[in-house]
C-alpha cells in the first residue's frame, strides 16, 4: 500500500539534466516514476544547448506513457531558494510548463506516492518541436552547442545516468546509435572530445540550421510559476 507523506516537503523530479546537474540542496534522492508522461528530445533550446540562429534539441516531459528519472527531497529551509534556482533555470522563454504531479518512489519496502515539481513540455510554444523524425532529431543533437556545451555533451552525459540508474529507453538509445553518442568510445569520452565531434559535423556539408519561431514576449508567463 502506498503511504503519502506531507504534501508540504519538496520534491523535484529529474528527468534530464536535472539528474546529473541538479545545481540545489537536497537530503535525498530517489529512484522514482511519472505515469502519464514520457522522456523525449521534443525541445529546441535557443540557449543552454543551441542558439536562435541554430537551435539545439534537449528533453521536455510528453504526454503519455511513463518516465523513469530521479526524485530530489529538499529541506524545508532550502525549499524557497530551490524554487527560485529552479525558475530562473527551466522558465526561461515559457516552453517548460511547471507542474505538480504525483510520482512512485521507489526503495526497500513499501513504495511511496509523493507529488513531485516537475517540468511539462509546452504543446502550444513556438519552441515546442514534438516527435522529429530520428535522422532530423540526430542531425540537430550533432550539431548544436548553446552556452551551457555542445547538444552532444548534453545527450551523452543524461545516457551516462540512466545507465547508472538501470534505465532502458529503446528510442533514446536508437536515437544515441544516429547521433554518434552509443559504443563504449562515445560513452567514454569526456566533454572536450564531444565538443570537437560536435564542431565537425557541424562544418560538413550540408549542415543547415533549423528555422525556428520563438516568441519573446512570453506568451505563456501566465501559466509558467506555480505558488510557493
Amino acid at each position: 500500500m502506498s503511504q503519502r507523506p506531507d504534501t508540504r516537503t519538496l520534491w523535484v523530479f529529474g528527468y534530464g539534466s536535472l539528474m546529473w546537474q541538479p545545481g540545489f540542496p537536497y537530503v535525498e534522492a530517489r529512484r522514482a516514476r511519472l505515469d502519464g508522461y514520457s522522456r523525449a528530445f521534443c525541445i529546441y533550446s535557443l540557449h543552454y544547448r543551441g542558439t536562435q540562429e541554430r537551435p539545439g534539441l534537449v528533453l521536455g516531459l510528453a504526454r503519455g506513457g511513463t518516465c523513469d528519472g530521479i526524485a530530489f527531497r529538499v529541506a524545508d529551509a532550502d525549499a524557497s531558494a530551490v524554487r527560485a534556482y529552479l525558475h530562473a533555470r527551466e522558465l526561461i522563454y515559457g516552453v517548460y510548463r511547471e507542474a505538480s504531479v504525483p510520482a512512485e518512489l521507489a526503495g526497500p519496502g513499501q513504495h511511496q506516492t509523493v507529488d513531485v515539481l516537475t517540468y511539462i513540455a509546452e504543446t502550444s510554444h513556438p519552441s515546442f518541436a514534438g516527435h522529429l523524425p530520428l535522422a532530423r532529431r540526430a542531425a540537430i543533437i550533432r550539431a548544436a552547442r548553446g552556452k551551457a556545451g555542445s547538444n552532444l555533451t548534453y545527450f551523452a552525459a543524461t545516457l551516462r545516468k540512466l545507465h547508472d540508474l538501470g534505465i532502458r529507453q529503446p528510442d533514446l538509445e536508437r536515437l544515441a546509435v544516429c547521433a554518434s553518442v552509443s559504443g563504449p568510445f562515445a560513452e567514454a569520452a569526456g566533454p572536450e572530445v564531444l565538443e570537437g565531434r560536435s564542431r565537425a559535423f557541424c562544418n560538413r556539408r550540408g549542415c543547415k540550421p533549423s528555422a525556428v519561431r520563438n516568441d519573446r514576449r512570453h506568451a505563456f508567463s501566465y501559466r509558467r510559476r506555480l505558488p510557493a
